[in-house]
């Protein structure tokens, strides 16, 4: 912690960047993070003390200035405000956030590596971020690592985790992959999961879960109907009792 002259003197998220800048190497390092933002505005509906940030910037005082910021492709903060002041973030700043740890942070391995594995990774032990997942689908065998990985810091260090979808209880979700569908095209996608295993679906699947029972209680009616009129009823002409 800080003093409060110190503090007071750090520049404000209106003054600083909100990202660096780097362009992305493929879509799906913005599409996968949002897919994860756009499942927790649904599953979170109801919940206001969260953050999820894709892209941006966070600013900290564990590193070589404060105005150096590290750049996740994703992170969750709990505890703080959903809309700070009931506005949209151009940055995160941990002294604008009460010191709040982001709980969560998922980076992407890209074509050009990022130091993922190591210097991202000494940054993350430093801030104190409880869960680290790197998510490496296309080069896990170059880094010799696994394409998904999720990492727990365990007395000041990454301890490797087992399981998937794995189960963090102090965010109260689990995170992993499924084969899915996005824009009509079979793809791996990353989402959350319950304590049971069972994958949060997005608002396209529960959609069409929707219609299929609306289907099938039209079909259940119309067998009845059919029943009915072998029967020699009238399905729409019923004796009342």
């Amino acid at each position: 912690m800080l003093s409060k002259d110190l503090k007071n003197a750090l520049p404000s998220t209106e003054e600083l960047p909100c990202s660096d800048d780097t362009p992305v190497d493929n879509e799906d390092q913005n599409f996968l993070p949002n897919v994860l933002l756009f499942l927790l505005n649904s599953i979170w509906a109801n919940r206001t003390d969260w953050y999820f940030g894709v892209d941006m910037a966070v600013y900290h005082t564990t590193g070589v200035s404060p105005k150096v910021p590290v750049v996740p492709d994703a992170f969750l903060s709990l505890g703080v405000e959903r809309k700070k002041g009931g506005k949209s973030r151009r940055s995160y700043a941990v002294w604008e956030e009460n010191w709040v740890v982001r709980i969560l942070v998922l980076e992407m391995v890209s074509h050009t590596p990022g130091g993922e594995y190591d210097e991202k990774m000494d940054i993350y032990t430093k801030l104190g971020v409880l869960y680290y997942v790197i998510y490496n689908p296309e080069f896990w065998r170059r880094d010799q690592h696994q394409p998904f990985e999720v990492y727990k810091l365990v007395d000041g260090e990454y301890k490797l985790q087992i399981g998937e979808p794995y189960w963090m209880s102090e965010i109260g979700l689990g995170i992993g992959r499924y084969q899915g569908m996005a824009a009509g095209i079979p793809q791996e996608l990353l989402a959350w999961y319950n304590e049971m295993g069972a994958r949060y679906l997005t608002g396209e699947e529960q959609a069409q879960q929707e219609r299929l029972r609306a289907e099938q209680e039209r079909l259940r009616a119309e067998q009845l109907a059919q029943y009915l009129r072998s029967l020699g009823f009238d399905p729409n002409n019923l004796p009342s009792e």
